[in-house]
């Protein structure tokens, strides 16, 4: 600090580059503040400008401790970090999924999106994500056996499942069975602890997945084998058919599309083309870092409760009910009905300009550019088109994806086809 009497000009020079820096004063007083640079250290200093004093953070792995700015305090208590919404938050550490939104980049524990889609299995990626590595044939297979074996459900389950009905409130005489799919999976997966008792930390102990290794991996083998089952026959109810059971000499695709599908053909195998594209839904839908359904799954897993109620309670499945998550793809289909025909394309357009209407399946939070799982999908429907044909929403997408994409008002806003879009 430094005063005068006189009109005071305090002048800051570097000898080396004769660069000068004037100071400020004021009333014949200049302050300021010198920081110590060393580029050696992996620290954040940080100038509290309320009473003048620094702190200096750690930085590991590009992330500060939150913590740290507890100590920051003028007068009353610690600096909060305000962030709803995870815009700028680590909450974990993880080696599970990689992302460049800015790139375009998809990697799970290091293998690219776009290899593992069309090489891989849904099965093999599980065990990937899991537990770190491809497994090697021998423990694929056993990986696979043992899924496969725990697809069966309980009767009383079946019991329960076909207890969830909505009445025609148009024609009280008649029952119209059309619970929604979520609502009866979330349930059903909530259910499953009752089932298994062994699996409860209630029941138990707190400490149960902790020190049981072999108990966590049970649980994980059975939520991947009758989730499936569980979903099938959330459809199987929907339109009134009865439940199929689980076929253990099918793969894991073709098995649900089985559950789903067959009706009273012998030898019924689902079409490969489609069962294959089922696959890589599954694979591309499997981990996405931390997202709504992970974060929401982390955060009641923390308490330690049942895998099961922690699953299918206001965590990963009932997330994924949102329509700003999982139940995005259902909101874009409502959208290209709501549509109709390509010529009314032009008109829904302006109503997103006028914020009349949204356009759902564009965009994300993450990407600034074209989803690598919209590209993977694209490809992967038009296959699915061979088979099965085109309806005229198949047109309505396509024309309304052109339009956007070459549209200046979506390309400013970086408003591209994420995975919800053809998923």
């Amino acid at each position: 600090m430094a005063k005068s009497n006189e009109i005071s000009r305090l002048l800051l020079s570097d000898t080396k580059t004769s660069q000068s820096w004037s100071i400020p004063s004021k009333d014949g007083v200049s302050e300021f503040i010198v920081l110590p640079r060393n580029p050696k250290a992996n620290t954040l200093t940080i100038l509290d400008n309320r009473n003048g004093k620094t702190y200096q953070v750690d930085i590991e792995d590009g992330v500060i401790s939150a913590t740290a700015f507890q100590k920051m305090k003028s007068g009353g208590g610690g600096i909060r970090i305000y962030d709803p919404a995870y815009l700028n938050t680590a909450v974990a550490r993880s080696k599970i999924c990689e992302i460049d939104g800015d790139k375009g980049i998809l990697r799970y524990r290091g293998y690219p999106i776009e290899e593992l889609a069309e090489k891989s299995t849904f099965v093999e990626v599980s065990f990937l994500l899991i537990y770190g590595y491809l497994p090697s044939k021998t423990q694929l297979d056993t990986w696979t056996v043992d899924v496969m074996r725990h697809t069966i459900i309980h009767t009383k389950m079946q019991e329960l499942m076909h207890s969830f009905r909505m009445l025609n409130l148009k024609n009280f005489f008649f029952e119209k069975y059309d619970a929604h799919p979520m609502g009866m999976f979330i349930s059903s997966i909530a259910a499953l602890s009752t089932f298994s008792p062994d699996a409860n930390p209630a029941l138990q102990g707190s400490d149960l997945f902790q020190k049981n290794v072999q108990t966590r991996n049970k649980q994980i083998i059975r939520l991947l084998g009758k989730t499936p089952t569980i979903a099938a026959a959330c459809y199987r109810h929907r339109i009134g058919r009865d439940y199929n059971e689980p076929q253990a000499n099918l793969s894991y695709s073709e098995n649900f599309l089985y559950m789903m599908d067959h009706l009273s053909e012998k030898n019924y195998v689902p079409n490969p083309i489609l069962a294959k594209a089922l696959d890589v839904l599954f694979i591309l839908h499997a981990d996405h870092e931390l997202n709504c359904s992970t974060a929401a799954m982390r955060h009641i897993g923390s308490s330690l409760v049942d895998p099961y109620s922690a699953v299918a309670g206001a965590a990963a499945v009932s997330a994924l009910y949102g329509p700003l998550h999982g139940g995005a793809n259902e909101a874009v289909l409502r959208m290209l009905e709501a549509i109709g025909t390509v010529d009314k394309i032009p008109q829904f357009i302006q109503d997103v300009k006028d914020k009349k209407k949204k356009l759902m399946g564009f965009g994300h939070r993450v990407y600034k550019t074209y989803d690598p799982r919209a590209t993977i999908i694209r490809r992967v429907a038009y296959q699915v088109f061979d088979v099965v044909g085109r309806e005229p929403l198949i047109d309505v997408a396509i024309e309304l994806e052109k339009i956007a994409l070459s549209d200046k008002y979506f390309i400013d806003r970086n408003l591209y086809p994420n995975v919800d879009y053809y998923s």
